[in-house]
């Protein structure tokens, strides 16, 4: 945490996480359109089938083919990591923008970082068979992908068109021509990673595994599905443009091929938290604001003490990470869509329109949860089991948390229903502090109209070292 950046990309985030300078040259073509046979240097010479060059992180065409096998692929999620300095300039090319920020620094990037509107989450088990030096050159290998990925280059430098006509490309070329349009790759390490289900320490770091990472309990309501649930591995593609936040995992998906398989993942859009006093608060499914009081990226002070792990927290390679919690919550929207205004704002205690406590106000304002009702009675206007009540960290200890929630909708079920819910991602310092306020809003009136489907807990390495890779603390290499 005492890390000084050298650089302008490696500002800590409460400095650069929402500075943005604009491109001098709005018109200017992608880096993904240059990512052919002109763009390459002698230093990539490797990439045609060479020995690797003084680069650890980057990959031979013929370590490709022995981890891709022949074009396999398939979808996942992705993670990014450092500071963040943007650019954010809107690209004729489609929806996303030139927005780019650093893969290397104190802290992941996608955690603080302004919340993009696209997601793409990727849980991965790693198969039995992978070793650990297996392992860490897989995760070397991605920290190297999402570092040129998140600036709008391919997975190489012969990229999707650059290579030999004879053998797959190195990227699957989905993105040629799409801005970087913000993405960010977050990478994190589950419980299992660390010891399998019959305890055994599967890469020699079960020494190593936080004391705080074990997996969520069980909570009041809860309709836990496993093939939604847990994993070794996750990452988390976060981008203005979905394209560019699937191609991301798509191609650390081939990257593993042979040494992970994919658990499950979940496509999201419509961010449901602003994590950036420059964003408005966005609506829910429900059609309330989401995240009024979430963590900024500029409370600098706010971010250390309840989303960073401190160096006294432990374990040492730890400090600088933070732990994620996700859930998969569904919505039951067909019986909220026969509610009365009156009594989902009831339920969420802020009215629909300006999202202003029901004590009143405007959004920002501090809820009064004492204001008597409008008639004067014992009834505070803030119903005792209002979400906004049971939430809140007066009525927590004080605990915040970062969220980085995102809307799903996934069709009908068989019964005709909408498939429809809120990805909940929240980032910790400490996993108590989810687990204290989920078990508060036990009681909460949302409750009838939400189901909890999905759960996963991960620790969230610190950034990586310009040059090295995400985990490389953990794994001392």
């Amino acid at each position: 945490m005492d890390h000084v950046p050298n650089t302008e990309s490696e500002r800590e985030p409460d400095d650069a996480a929402i500075e943005a300078t604009s491109d001098d040259d709005a018109g200017a073509p992608s880096p993904r359109a240059d990512a052919g046979p002109a763009a390459r240097t002698a230093d990539d010479a490797e990439l045609d089938g060479g020995e690797p060059a003084a680069h650890p992180h980057r990959f031979t065409r013929r370590g490709l083919f022995g981890a891709l096998a022949a074009g396999a692929a398939g979808l996942a999620v992705g993670g990014a990591g450092g500071a963040a300095v943007a650019t954010g300039v809107a690209s004729s090319a489609g929806g996303g923008t030139t927005t780019t920020y650093p893969f290397f620094g104190a802290h992941q990037a996608g955690i603080v970082t302004p919340a993009q509107d696209r997601l793409h989450f990727a849980s991965f088990d790693v198969s039995p068979e992978t070793t650990r030096d297996e392992l860490v050159d897989l995760l070397t290998k991605w920290s190297y992908a999402a570092s040129r990925m998140t600036q709008g280059l391919d997975v190489s430098a012969s990229g999707a068109v650059g290579g030999s006509p004879f053998a797959p490309p190195d990227d699957t070329g989905e993105a040629l021509g799409l801005p970087p349009s913000g993405l960010t790759i977050t990478f994190g390490f589950g419980p299992s990673l660390f010891t399998d289900d019959s305890g055994t320490d599967r890469f020699g770091i079960a020494a190593q595994k936080p004391p705080l990472l074990e997996p969520l309990p069980r909570f009041s309501g809860d309709a836990i599905e496993a093939a939604r649930s847990g994993g070794d591995l996750c990452v988390q593609a976060c981008a203005d443009d979905p394209q560019v936040a699937v191609h991301a995992i798509r191609n650390l998906t081939r990257l593993g091929f042979g040494r992970i398989v994919l658990r499950w993942s979940q496509l999201g859009f419509g961010r449901t938290s602003s994590t950036s006093t420059t964003q408005q608060t966005p609506r829910n499914l429900f059609g309330f604001k989401d995240g009024t009081a979430n963590i900024k990226a500029e409370e600098a002070g706010v971010a250390d003490e309840q989303v960073w792990v401190q160096a006294a927290d432990g374990p040492a390679w730890m400090a600088g990470g933070s732990y994620l919690a996700a859930r998969r919550i569904r919505m039951l929207i067909e019986s909220w869509d026969r509610v009365s205004l009156g009594e989902q704002q009831n339920i969420f205690g802020r009215n629909k329109g300006e999202g202003a406590p029901l004590s009143g106000g405007t959004e920002f304002t501090e809820p009064n949860f004492t204001a008597p009702g409008a008639e004067g009675g014992d009834e505070p206007v803030i119903d005792m089991k209002a979400h906004v009540r049971l939430a809140h960290p007066d009525n927590n200890a004080g605990s915040r948390m970062l969220r980085r929630g995102y809307n799903y909708v996934e069709g009908n079920d068989d019964l005709g229903r909408l498939d429809a819910g809120l990805f909940f991602l929240a980032y910790v310092r400490d996993p108590d502090q989810f687990i204290a306020v989920q078990h508060a809003l036990a009681t909460d009136l949302l409750n009838e109209y939400i189901r909890h489907v999905g759960t996963g807990i991960w620790a969230i390495p610190p950034g990586a070292a310009e040059g090295g890779y995400v985990g490389q603390t953990l794994f001392g290499v």
